[in-house]
């Protein structure tokens, strides 16, 4: 059963990897799967929902801060070692590799846990948004595949690990925010 499963992975991983390949994704992809190149949004999204946000960006702010300092950890120091699996780098031969491979396990990716747990945090404070943080998140994870580094089923694993720990803080934020913080600002 598991090798059906890997089959239909690796049929899909070629597929994005090799198939589809064309310049203009060349061009682009690296440069959205690598997360230097989103630090300054990164900042000023942060920037503005403390500042221009109100007490909703505030919290949301707050939650990003938390979730971050989870599910980074959590997922490439825990989840990965435990499953242990190679990148498609690293296993594979003929993968078109368009960005450094990386020495790190790939299940699950670490990019699609940080973007899909963000996808899922701001989207329940800004729910008119939620198709711009979703298709953000979808993108980055696409561009995990595209590029060489990670399976479609490692993409798949963090975007799931990433929503569910994204409930998790988002419960935790409303439990404190209930428990912790009353409305009036007192504790």
């Amino acid at each position: 059963m598991f090798d059906y499963f890997y089959a239909i992975d690796l049929q899909i991983f070629r597929f994005c990897n090799a198939a589809i390949a064309n310049p203009l994704f060349d061009f682009l992809m690296p440069l959205v799967t690598d997360v230097k190149n989103f630090i300054p949004i990164y900042i000023l999204l942060f920037i503005w929902l403390l500042w221009k946000g109100g007490r909703t960006g505030r919290i949301c702010a707050a939650a990003l801060a938390v979730a971050v300092l989870i599910a980074d950890p959590v997922n490439s120091r825990i989840l990965k070692e435990f499953f242990g699996r190679i990148r498609p780098c690293s296993a594979l031969e003929d993968v078109r590799l368009l960005v450094p491979c990386g020495g790190g396990k790939s299940f699950p990716s670490t990019h699609a846990v940080n973007n899909f747990i963000a996808a899922y945090i701001l989207s329940h404070w800004y729910r008119r948004q939620r198709l711009i943080f979703y298709s953000i998140a979808a993108l980055v994870a696409f561009s995990r595949v595209y590029v060489g580094v990670h399976y479609p089923s490692d993409i798949l694993g963090g975007a799931l690990e990433g929503t569910l720990l994204g409930m998790v803080v988002v419960y935790g934020a409303g439990w404190v925010e209930k428990f912790v913080v009353r409305k009036d600002g007192k504790r």
